[in-house]
């Protein structure tokens, strides 16, 4: 095998709860994650000058040795004495920093990647052991799917699989620095937490309204309050005929799930001339393939 294409998808928060503060300042969290049809698309292909290249659509971002993806490349390279170099060709459709784990899925993507390219045979347990050292995201995003993560985001458990959706995305002109939230966070009380166990159960009862119903982010308050326009899309998106809607991750992106395609496309239409979004996209639930 001389290349390998990957598609790198986007998740979604359908819950966020910070459950306690560590003496390191890391926060454990218990979320529900899903997996949506946005992606990037990552090519990495063998080339015999042992160097690591990487080209991008996006001019802003580095590619060099600050890039998650070189990074993990090296370690690779360095830790399974491969001696090709490796060209990347990385076209990136996720917003960056906006809650949708965009970076961490390229680099669980790389790291499948680099598995199969090289004929390495790792094992998927080997696998989310090095993805865990370079991001907590990293292994859920290997995984991918409904899954349940608790910890620092490193502790997963599959869940079934979510019931079928059209997925709105809104990302606004900004982005929010995600340290910063948690830092404004923790200077604030909230008690105000998702349900995760009703979550749990409607979701293993597919019952898409209840979920919709239950949709919650302890950060959300936080980051509306820094940002008052994700409060606005929000409401649109309800106004629209979203079931439901929410900030993801730390923010500032908000997706609506909708069960009318029709409605769906309306709203994206409505949201992209009313609010003059950076970035507006029409997808759907992505549930991993069963084992």
């Amino acid at each position: 095998m001389k290349e390998i294409r990957l598609k790198a998808r986007a998740k979604i928060n359908i819950s966020l709860d910070v459950t306690g503060r560590r003496d390191n300042g890391y926060h454990d969290v218990l979320m529900i994650m899903q997996t949506i049809n946005l992606y990037d698309k990552l090519m990495l292909r063998k080339q015999k000058e042992n160097r690591i290249t990487i080209h991008t659509n996006l001019h802003y971002l580095p590619t060099d040795e600050r890039n998650l993806v070189y990074k993990i490349i090296r370690y690779f390279k360095v830790t399974y004495q491969i001696e090709d170099g490796v060209y990347v060709d990385l076209y990136k459709m996720i917003p960056v920093a906006a809650g949708m784990a965009g970076g961490s899925s390229d680099a669980a993507q790389t790291i499948i990647g680099m598995n199969k390219l090289f004929q390495l045979k790792l094992s998927l347990d080997e696998m989310l052991k090095i993805g865990e050292q370079f991001g907590a995201d990293i292994p859920y995003c290997i995984l991918q799917g409904t899954v349940l993560a608790s910890g620092l985001g490193e502790e997963l458990e599959i869940l079934d699989p979510f019931p079928k959706a059209h997925v709105l995305i809104a990302k606004p002109r900004f982005s929010v620095s995600t340290p910063a939230v948690y830092q404004r966070y923790d200077q604030i009380s909230t008690s105000e937490h998702p349900d995760t166990e009703a979550l749990l159960d409607y979701i293993k009862d597919q019952d898409i309204k209840g979920i919709c119903q239950n949709l919650g982010n302890v950060l959300e308050a936080v980051t509306i309050d820094m940002y008052p326009e994700i409060e606005q899309i929000k409401d649109k998106m309800l106004e629209l005929g979203a079931e439901g809607s929410l900030m993801s991750g730390s923010g500032p992106t908000v997706y609506g799930l909708f069960t009318d395609k029709k409605k769906a496309e309306q709203a994206k239409k409505k949201l992209r001339k009313e609010h003059k979004l950076q970035f507006v996209y029409l997808t759907t639930i992505y549930n991993r393939k069963r084992d």
